[in-house]
This record gives structure tokens, sequence and C-alpha cells, in this order.
């Protein structure tokens, strides 16, 4: 079975994201599962494809909207605006529909289309209806888009919010009605887009690598607490604020807290144990260093890869309910609690008793899970062709 995996963003080896972590993992699944995957897509500027052999890129686009000019936003929000796109699919659409379907000829002959995520997809919705499709829901985007809404600051980011939650909605309805099969990264997600019963979706339990993070029997603590993440994604943003604003003031002035990650100018905090680092080298080296991680999420759909990659390599953490979303299994050295008091409470106790577990059977679990789930799909996408599978 040949697929040709649609996405906004080809891999490039790096993983920055948790967006770019998820395809990996989805990615390789398709092919353990025997799976012939070609790969077609945009390209980050100055970073090409790790595997070319067998991906298609259609040039070089940074959608990064927090590093844009105020120019480059403006022009945005009008190719958005005059063709009807969402503003996250105007982004893509530097290429012509007659160049994308070129594109996908050069791919050979193959079975059917992975549409990963709403924003490519949505970009070119048209040129995906000539064979059976699997789509992919990274998030339940219009929610998100009307979380956004509901948290933004000025009037013009809300109602452009707004706008997005409602062009998403049609899109998501349209993308999962035309799919024989939809993955969701949580189960939440599945009803959320009208996908509950068994015969039309599964959820995708992921991973962040392909192989258990080796366990070490001593770590060095540098802090008591970290957190990375892109915070200027917003629905991340929501989940700062509430840590900063709610739990920080409950944390005793020498709790050392340490926060990577690109940080919008007005995040600030008065506690005199919050660090802002920016950007590390080595994102997992940079969590071991810290005796409790803090798993923030108050907002936004699909997974927290940043909760997956915590319990993989068993540290302990102290998450909000919504930063389990997707997981089934929680590991003894997690607490979970959603009441900032005891939230920060949590925090300190952790950090006097470090208590690390092993994760490599959280990672065989949700590998297993991951294989089963893609092969339900495939049968869904071509019950014929996958018969050579079984």
């Amino acid at each position: 079975m040949h697929l040709l995996f649609a996405t906004s963003i080809v891999p490039d080896g790096a993983l920055a994201s948790g967006y770019e972590i998820a395809n990996a993992a989805i990615i390789a699944a398709l092919r353990r599962a025997g799976a012939r995957v070609t790969v077609i897509g945009f390209t980050w500027p100055g970073k090409p494809a790790s595997d070319p052999q067998n991906t298609i890129v259609l040039g070089a686009v940074d959608v990064r909207t927090e590093s844009a000019s105020s120019l480059q936003k403006l022009a945005w929000v009008a190719r958005a605006v005059l063709s009807g796109l969402t503003f996250a699919s105007a982004k893509l659409r530097i290429v012509s529909d007659s160049e994308v379907r070129a594109a996908i000829e050069r791919a050979g002959s193959f079975d059917g289309y992975i549409l990963n995520s709403v924003q490519f997809a949505g970009a070119f919705e048209r040129l995906f209806d000539d064979r059976p499709s699997i789509f992919i829901a990274h998030n339940v985007e219009h929610r998100s888009a009307e979380q956004n809404a509901a948290a933004a600051g000025g009037l013009f980011q809300r109602l452009l919010f707004r706008r997005e939650a409602r062009l998403l909605e049609a899109v998501e309805e349209r993308l999962c009605r035309r799919a024989r099969f939809v993955f969701t990264l949580a189960e939440e997600d599945r009803p959320a887009l009208g996908v509950a019963s068994g015969d039309r979706s599964a959820v995708l339990p992921l991973v962040t690598c392909n192989e258990a993070p080796k366990q070490t029997s001593q770590r060095r603590i540098d802090c008591d607490a970290a957190l990375i993440g892109t915070w200027t994604w917003q629905p991340n943003r929501i989940g700062l604020d509430w840590f900063l604003e709610k739990v920080v003031p409950h944390l005793k002035p020498d709790f050392r807290v340490r926060i990577a990650g690109g940080v919008p100018s007005a995040v600030i905090s008065t506690h005199p144990g919050v660090e802002f680092v920016g950007r590390v080298p080595d994102a997992q080296a940079f969590v071991r260093g810290a005796a409790v991680i803090p798993l923030i999420s108050t907002a936004g759909s699909g997974v927290q890869l940043k909760t997956i990659e915590t319990f993989e390599l068993g540290l302990p953490s102290v998450a909000t309910s919504h930063s389990l979303r997707g997981i089934d299994h929680r590991p003894d050295n997690c607490v979970v609690t959603d009441d900032p008091l005891a939230f920060a409470a949590a925090l300190e106790a952790a950090a006097a008793d470090v208590r690390d577990v092993d994760g490599s059977a959280f990672h065989r679990r949700q590998v297993k899970a991951l294989d089963a789930a893609i092969r339900l799909g495939l049968e869904k996408l071509n019950p014929v062709r996958q018969e050579a599978f079984a």
C-alpha cells in the first residue's frame, strides 16, 4: 500500500515542535504497518527534508505568526479574507492548485491520502477527492480557535479568531465526512468532531521517540521545576498565564522555576525564583535537570506531547487534568490537580522528595496501542490491499 502523506511542513529531522514529533511517530507507525509513505508539503526556509527520497517539496515557507513582520501579517489576513480560507491555510497558498496537482502526479501510483491536520488539507481541499483518505485531526481546531477568541485581549484579534473558528468547523466537518477513517490524538476529540463511532475513528496514542529513553540511576538536579514549550502558541500561552498568575504566587520564594522556549514580551513574573532562559540546546537534558515537571495545559485539544515525554522519561510531575487528555495511563509519580494552591503544594512536595520511575513500560504500551490503531485505520482505507499485511 502506497500512501501520500499531505502535511503543511515535511519532516526535517529536527523535531522542534510537538507537531513535528507527532508526525514522526505517525509516519514511523505507518511504515511499521507495511505501508510505503511519500510525504508532500513545504519545508522551513533553509531546512531540507530529512528523507528526500520519499518527500515531495512544494517550496519553503515560514508560517510562524510571532516572527512575521506587520506587513506579512496583514498580507496573510488579506489573502485569507479574499480567498475565504482560514488564516492558517492562507499562509500556505504560495503555490497554485495546478502546481500541487503536478507534484501529486510525481508521486506515481498510490492508494490513498493521509491528510495530516487541517491546515494543508484546507488550503488545497479540492485536490484530494480522487482517492480515499484518512484524516488526522491533531486538534479540534475550531474549539481551540473559540478558546483563543475568548482569551484574546483586543477586538481585532478576537474577531479574527471567531472567523477562524467558524471556517475551521466547516472544514473539519467536510474532511471528516469525506474520510474513510479519522484519527484523533485524544478520546475527547472524537465526539467533538462527530466521529465517535468505532467504525469512523480511533485515537492514536503517541510517543516522542522510536526507542524508549534510557533510564539513568542518577540525575543532576539544577532547579526545582522546569517548563519548556512554544509559548507564543495561544493554547500554550493560556496555560502559562494560568501557572504564573494562579500557581506561582503560592510557591515559596526560594522555589526555582526555569521556563525555556520563546516567551512573548508581555509574559513576566515577580516571583524571585522564576527565570526565563529562552531557547535551550537540548530540551531533554533541560527537563531532566528539574526535580519536578509542571504540566500546565488548561486549553486546546489533541494531546500534550510534553506530558508523554515526561512519562517516557519517568520524571515526577504535577499535572492539570487537561494535560492528561489522550493518555490512558498515569504513572505513580504524577499528581493531578486543577486547584492552584494544591498544584503549588504538590510541586514543593515532589521537589523535596524526588521520585523517578521507569518510563519504558509506558513507552511500550503507547507503541503497541499506536500500531493497533494504525492497522485499524489502514483496513478502513483500503480493505482489499490491507489484506496483504494481515
